[in-house]
C-alpha cells in the first residue's frame, strides 16, 4: 500500500476503505509516514470529507492505537462525561460527585485547557496536593470503593489522535467534522466507559457556533457511538454566556463546592442536573430526565454529593479543608471591577471575548506549556437579560498584576452589551439526541 495512492485516491473524493484507513493510522502512529504526507491526507479529508462509514472506521483506528482501559473490574455499569468546551463550564466537578452518590460509578479522563476552555484537571489541581496522576490499578480501586475517580488521561491512550490533533492545528484542518468526531470518541471510547453523554456547546463561547453544526456533530458522535456498542447520548446546550458565574481555577472549584452545599442556583446547575439525570438514565439507575434530576437535587440537600466530593479530594491526596476554608485556595494579589458605563438591560455577551480575558489574568494558556495562576480569573456578577445602573459592578477580575488585569479589562469592556431593551433569553438546553 502506498499513502501517495491514499492521498491521491481521497483528494479526488474516493472513499476510503477499512485496509487503507488502518495503514494509515499506523503510519502516523509509528511514524512511519512523514509530517508533510499526513498534513496532505489530512486536507484531502477536510476537503472531501469522510462519510459516516470512514469516519467509524477512522475513530476505531484511533481508539486502538494505543491502551484500552478494561474497566470490566467495577461494579455495575460506568458512565462517563465529556463537554466540546466553553467558558465556566464546571459541571464535572458537580455532577461527578453527584452521580457517584447514587451509587453510579463515574470514571472520567479529563484534559488540561487551552485557548479560553478550562481544563478540569487544572481546576482540581488548584486543589492543594490534588493528584490527577492514577494509575489503571488505583482507578479501578477507586471507582470500587468510591465509585468516582477523575483523573489525567494516560499517556499511551489514542496516541494517534495526540499526533493527529497537533498536525491539525498547525495545517488549518482542526475544523473538520469527521476529524473533530474521531478525536473526541476515540478518546471516549478508549477510556472503557460503557455509557457516555455528551455535552456538546453552542454559541459564542464554544466552537461550534450555530446549532446546525452542533447537532451535526452530537448526531455523528451518536451514531458511532452505536456503531461501537456505546451508549451514548448527546446534549446540546447553550454557550452564549458562560455558563457560571466564576471562570478560572480555582474560583469555579469554590462555586462547584457552593452549588453542591446549596447555596447557589443557575444556569450551572440546571446543566449538570440535566446532565447527570441523563448519566443516571443511561445507567439504568432511573427511567426519566425528572427522576434523575429529583434524585441529584435531594443528594445536594442532603449533603450527600458534598461528601462525595471530598471523598474525591481525599483518595487523591487532596485537603478536603478547601470545602470549608477557600483561603486554603491559591490566592491572587490584585483585583479590578468593571463597573457599567451606562444603565440597561444586559443585551448579550461575547462569550469568546469573556474566555479570552480570563486566559489574559493568567488563568488558562496560550500555548500548551505556559504556566497556570490558579488563583486568577473573573467574577461576573450578571446575567443576559439584567438590569443595571451606570457604575454597577458587571466584573471583578483576580491576577497577579495591574498590568495583566488591565489588559482582561479591555477586553471584557468590548464583551458585554448594554442596551435599553430586555433582551429574550436564549434557552439553556437546545436538543437531545
Amino acid at each position: 500500500m502506498n499513502i501517495v495512492d491514499l492521498i491521491i485516491k481521497k483528494r479526488d473524493g474516493g472513499k476510503l476503505t477499512k485496509e487503507e484507513i488502518d495503514y494509515f493510522i499506523d503510519g502516523v502512529t509509528h511514524e512511519s509516514i512523514p509530517d508533510y504526507q499526513v498534513s496532505a491526507m489530512l486536507m484531502a479529508m477536510f476537503l472531501n470529507p469522510l462519510n459516516t462509514e470512514e469516519t467509524t472506521m477512522l475513530t476505531q483506528a484511533m481508539t486502538y492505537s494505543g491502551e484500552i482501559y478494561d474497566l470490566s473490574d467495577i461494579d455495575g455499569i460506568k458512565v462517563d462525561k465529556h463537554s466540546t468546551g466553553g467558558v465556566a463550564d464546571t459541571t464535572t466537578l458537580i455532577l461527578a460527585p453527584l452521580v457517584a452518590s447514587t451509587g453510579v460509578p463515574v470514571v472520567k479522563m479529563s484534559g488540561r485547557g487551552l485557548g479560553f476552555s478550562g481544563g478540569t484537571l487544572d481546576k482540581l489541581e488548584s486543589i492543594p496536593g490534588f493528584n490527577v496522576s492514577v494509575s489503571k490499578e488505583n482507578a479501578v480501586k477507586f471507582a470500587n470503593q468510591s465509585n468516582i475517580v477523575i483523573m489525567s488521561q494516560s499517556e499511551n491512550l489514542t496516541p494517534a489522535d495526540k499526533k493527529l490533533y497537533a498536525m491539525r492545528d498547525v495545517t488549518g484542518t482542526v475544523d473538520s467534522m469527521p476529524l473533530i468526531v474521531g478525536s473526541i470518541m476515540s478518546k471516549k471510547i478508549a477510556a472503557g466507559a460503557d455509557a457516555i453523554v455528551l455535552d456538546v456547546k453552542c454559541g459564542s463561547g464554544a466552537f461550534m457556533k450555530n446549532y446546525s453544526s452542533a447537532k451535526e456533530l452530537a448526531k455523528q458522535m451518536c451514531a458511532i457511538g452505536k456503531a461501537v456498542n456505546r451508549r451514548v447520548t448527546a446534549v446540546i446546550t447553550s454557550m452564549e454566556q458562560p455558563l457560571g458565574q466564576n471562570i478560572g481555577n480555582s474560583l469555579e472549584v469554590i462555586e462547584a463546592i457552593e452549588i453542591l452545599k446549596g447555596n447557589v442556583q443557575g444556569d450551572l446547575l440546571e446543566v449538570s442536573l440535566t446532565l447527570g439525570a441523563y448519566m443516571l438514565i443511561s445507567a439504568n439507575r432511573v427511567s426519566t430526565v425528572e427522576e434523575g434530576r429529583a434524585i441529584l437535587m435531594e443528594n445536594i440537600k442532603n449533603g450527600k454529593g458534598l461528601e462525595k466530593f471530598r471523598q474525591l479530594i481525599v483518595q487523591q491526596n487532596g485537603d478536603p479543608n478547601v470545602c470549608d476554608n477557600y483561603l486554603l485556595f491559591p490566592q491572587c494579589s490584585h483585583s479590578l471591577t468593571l463597573k457599567a458605563e451606562k444603565s440597561g438591560f444586559v443585551e448579550k455577551m461575547n462569550t469568546a471575548l469573556i474566555g479570552r480575558a480570563s486566559v489574559e489574568t493568567g488563568a488558562g494558556r496560550k500555548e500548551k506549556t505556559d504556566t497556570i495562576d490558579y488563583g486568577a480569573g473573573i467574577i461576573m456578577k450578571v446575567r443576559v437579560g439584567d438590569h443595571v445602573c451606570e457604575g454597577d459592578p458587571t466584573a471583578i477580575i483576580f491576577s497577579s498584576s495591574d498590568e495583566k488585569c488591565q489588559t482582561a479589562l479591555s477586553y471584557l469592556k468590548q464583551a458585554i452589551y448594554i442596551s435599553n431593551k430586555k433582551p429574550q433569553i436564549p434557552p439553556l438546553i437546545l436538543d437531545v439526541i
